[in-house]
């Protein structure tokens, strides 16, 4: 099993930056690949970005591009959620996800974060 606790997120104004954090800990070993997600009120949950195991971003949702950047710090098995010139349409509880199954924007993603809420103000 893997666990994956989330972190950071909050308010901010348009034009603004946050970071969500992904914590992962249990069978760490296993993940084949890790994304994020974001659902935003009566929306259907919507794939942002997703990495490999080895940290490469290998997918991401055109209208974050330029502005979302995915970090990691494999001493503490962390994935970050850079997100700057924020927008309202970014409004939205975010979740990160785990696979140890695949990875890319199709993969099925068995573990998930509690999810975060990033709300973006104009």
């Amino acid at each position: 099993q893997v666990q994956l606790v989330q972190s950071g997120g909050g308010s901010v104004q348009v034009g603004g930056s946050l970071r969500v954090s992904c914590a992962a800990s249990g069978r760490t070993w296993s993940i084949e690949g890790m994304a994020w997600f974001r659902q935003a009120p009566g929306k259907e949950r919507e794939f942002v970005v997703a990495v490999r195991s080895g940290g490469s971003v290998i997918d991401f949702l055109d209208s974050v591009k330029g502005r979302f950047t995915v970090s990691r710090d494999s001493a503490k098995n962390t994935v970050y959620l850079e997100m700057n010139t924020l927008k309202p349409d970014d409004t939205a509880v975010y979740y990160c996800a785990a696979s140890d199954m695949g990875w890319g924007k199709s993969a099925n993603y068995n573990y998930w974060g509690q999810g975060t809420q990033v709300t973006v103000s104009s």
